[in-house]
Formats: structure tokens, sequence, C-alpha cells
């Protein structure tokens, strides 16, 4: 695992104050209070069973943000595609009404009330978009670049959807004011198969192609520009991913080579931790939730896909900074 020092070397900061958002393993000296101080993570959280999805499904049932923990949808995936559509009350899946056109890997994003499902896979990669309102889909606006496998953030009426295949759309960014899609900067790095977290103007995508290995790059989006930032500790393709802000994202599960991850990591605004694993290693699952109230469902596994359904549950904003005497 990467660590502050790998990054930073081993030199101590001298300043007047602590700092807002140290990395993990950081170490600086207080001027103020005379005391040389470090900050650790104390992540304590844990993944725990929840009741299955009514259907067993892969390629991503929504790629991006879909609601809460306890507020949550799933949205089309399968192989071939299909249009199912099933909301989750924090207890059970139920199935409502389903999408208009039969997708999988389509970006996702919004809550259980007021989502986008914009782009994906019927076959080949499509442009389409449908707006939930909580009772029903319409179409609406396509997106100017048809893509699968990419990601999205925000809400349905300020949302951003980044990525995806055929190339050369996988670095291609759109954004969404509630009526139409606008091209916006591309990211640093193009790629598909990754996930995000935040919102149209506070985002974080990582991990994403190339097959097979997968790539650790995170990237952060202020609005108008991507900047690259920490790196995940383990690259991964189509991992799930949760969280409110730029600063505050879940990465779990993926495919890194022929290996299925459980691996789980939060992301603090500076760097990755590794935190608890998912009980199934699995990829192209369905998320949503935050840091501390997380939700992974569906997805593949060896052999097949599975139904399974998990809460994350966390306290793992709680942090200790270090004084010595």
């Amino acid at each position: 695992m990467t660590t502050y020092t790998d990054i930073h070397g081993t030199q101590i900061e001298v300043r007047s104050d602590n700092p807002t958002n140290p990395a993990e393993g950081q170490i600086w000296y207080n001027t103020t209070n005379l005391k040389l101080r470090g900050f650790s993570l104390n992540p304590v959280g844990a993944w725990a069973t929840g009741n299955n999805t009514t259907k067993a499904a892969s390629a991503n049932r929504g790629h991006g943000t879909q609601g809460t923990q306890t507020a949550a949808l799933a949205t089309g995936g399968g192989a071939p595609a299909f249009a199912d559509v099933e909301e989750y009350n924090g207890s059970a899946w139920t199935e409502i009404a389903n999408l208009n056109v039969a997708k999988a890997a389509a970006v996702s994003i919004g809550t259980n009330t007021a989502t986008l499902v914009a782009g994906g896979n019927t076959g080949s990669a499509v442009a389409t978009n449908e707006s939930w309102n909580g009772t029903a889909w319409t179409e609406i606006a396509d997106m100017n670049a048809a893509k699968s496998t990419g990601t999205g953030t925000g809400s349905a009426t300020a949302g951003l959807a980044v990525g995806g295949t055929p190339t050369p759309t996988n670095t291609n960014c759109e954004i969404w004011n509630g009526s139409s899609w606008a091209e916006v900067n591309n990211l640093n790095s193009g790629r598909y198969a990754l996930n995000s977290a935040g919102t149209s103007t506070d985002g974080l995508v990582f991990a994403g192609s190339p097959e097979p290995a997968g790539v650790a790059i995170t990237e952060k989006w202020n609005g108008t520009s991507w900047t690259e930032v920490g790196d995940l500790n383990t690259a991964r393709l189509q991992p799930g991913g949760a969280g409110t802000s730029s600063s505050a994202a879940l990465a779990f599960g993926g495919l890194g080579g022929s290996s299925y991850l459980n691996a789980t990591e939060q992301y603090n605004g500076t760097s990755w931790t590794e935190l608890n694993n998912l009980n199934t290693a699995r990829f192209a699952l369905g998320a949503a939730g935050s840091t501390t109230a997380g939700l992974a469902y569906a997805g593949s596994i060896p052999g097949g896909n599975t139904q399974a359904t998990e809460e994350w549950s966390s306290s793992s904003a709680v942090t200790k900074t270090i004084d010595t005497d």
C-alpha cells in the first residue's frame, strides 16, 4: 500500500496549525503548540449481508450514483440487455416500472425518485437517455456521444457522465443541466469500466480500463477541469463506487486481471486507505450510498452472476491526531 512517505518523502513539515485534510501517515511540527504531530486514519466499518435482488445480473445495473443505502435503484443490466428496474428500501428489493429501452452498462445519476439512465449497451453503444420521476420512465434528450460502460455522478438536474467505450469517447465527458447534454473538458486518462463519486461540480472518478489488469488512476473534477490525484492501492476494472464528494469516496470490488476482487478502499481527498473487504468478491456490480452507509448489489462472480446485496456501515470518519510529548 502506498504511504504518505512514499509520495512525499521523510522531511517533516513545519507549520503553525494542523492541516485541514491530512493524509494517512502524515507528520508535521506545530509551532503554535510546540508539538510533533501525526495523523492516523482509524477506519471502523464492515459489510453486512442484505436481502438479494430479485434478478441476478452483471454488466452493471447502473454505473454511478443511484440513491442511498435505504433508497436505491438497480436499472437494466445483463447480457443480453434487459429493461428490469428494482427499488431497494433498506430491507428488500421490489420490481417497479421497466426502462423504455433495455440496456446494460448505462450511466446512472440521481436518487430513487429522480434518476437519469443514459447511454449503455443494447448490443452496441447507444446515446439514449431516460428520466425517472418516481413513477414512470420518460425518454428525453440524448447524449452527444453514444457510450457504454462509462460512469456518472450528480443529480437528475445537474449530472456528469464520464468516459465509456467505444473509443475515442472513452475520454469524453458531458454535463447535464436538466434539459440537455453539453460536452466539457475530457479526462486526462481516457478509459471505460471506471466508477465515480460526488457531484457535477465536485466529482471523483477512479479505476477503469485498459484490460485485463485495470488501472489505479484517480481524477478529481472541479466543475471545469480534471486533475490527477492519489491512486487507488489496488488497480481494477468495473468496481462499485459511492460517496458524496471528491473528498469522501468508496471503491469496492472489481476485476484485476483474472482475479475477482473484494477489496474496499476509502478516499479522504488526498489518499486511499484499505478497509474491510466485501463478503462476495465481484465486478460489474451496482452501487449506491456514501462512505458511512454504502450499498453493493448484483454483479459478476466466478461462474455466473449474483443477486447478493451488502450494506456498508462505517464510522470510518473517526481519525486521530497523535501528539508527541
